[in-house]
């Protein structure tokens, strides 16, 4: 299922679908629709009632070097440069493997609703009085600013920094962000019990999972 965002209500209706299962991609809200299967769950974690454990900690702590900073949804050759880098790495196969530049311009610019680029850099010596970091792209977020949360459409990062945990990273980040202005969830879109590349997403507690009784919060099953 899928409808067209475009016009003066698109940032409404970006809300009122995203709160009702469905994702973004450009000027286009999905869901899956499949006759047989329900296995594509959408997800949001409770930013008031969310506590760091400590294996979470250390990974804020591990990244306590970077500031992400916020632009307007604008691509650059620097950000695609960094996307290829993390889709040769880590989504060679995916669906995505063959996008061109264009294709990611259009995957950030194309929107009708507020969605902000964070970039993440090095703190530089200056960062505490400009607010920027500094030196090379260490990772990128994509995300819709909404009248209840912060929805994470896309992300990326340096592949080759796998002891900073950067996609965790970027999660705590986007709670931070979404407390620091008063906003009750952080959408991660969607979660399919048993996906291994989707297995992080329940890490993320309390949480609440959309089903046919609308959104219930998710009690993880004990090993």
């Amino acid at each position: 299922m899928f409808t067209h965002l475009v016009g003066e209500g698109a940032a409404q209706m970006n809300d009122l679908l995203t709160q009702g299962g469905f994702r973004r991609s450009q000027n286009i809200a999905y869901r899956p629709a499949c006759e047989t299967c329900r296995a594509c769950i959408s997800v949001r974690i409770l930013v008031d009632e969310f506590k760091m454990g400590r294996t979470m900690r250390r990974i804020v702590a591990r990244n306590a070097d970077l500031i992400g900073v916020e632009h307007t949804a604008e691509p650059s050759t620097e950000q695609y440069s960094l996307f290829r880098r993390y889709l040769d790495a880590r989504h060679h196969r995916g669906g995505m493997s063959d996008m061109s530049v264009l294709d990611y311009a259009m995957m950030v610019e194309d929107t009708h609703v507020e969605t902000r680029v964070i970039e993440y850099r090095r703190r530089g010596p200056d960062t505490f009085m400009t607010g920027r970091g500094e030196g090379e792209l260490i990772a990128v977020a994509l995300t819709d600013k909404m009248g209840d949360g912060l929805s994470m459409v896309y992300s990326f990062f340096n592949p080759e920094m796998e002891d900073r945990s950067l996609g965790t990273f970027l999660i705590l980040d986007h709670i931070a962000r979404a407390r620091a202005a008063g906003l009750p969830h952080v959408y991660l879109g969607y979660w399919v019990n048993g996906s291994r590349n989707m297995a992080y997403k329940v890490r993320f507690q309390p949480q609440e999972h959309l089903g046919p009784k609308g959104w219930e919060r998710y009690v993880p099953q004990k090993d």
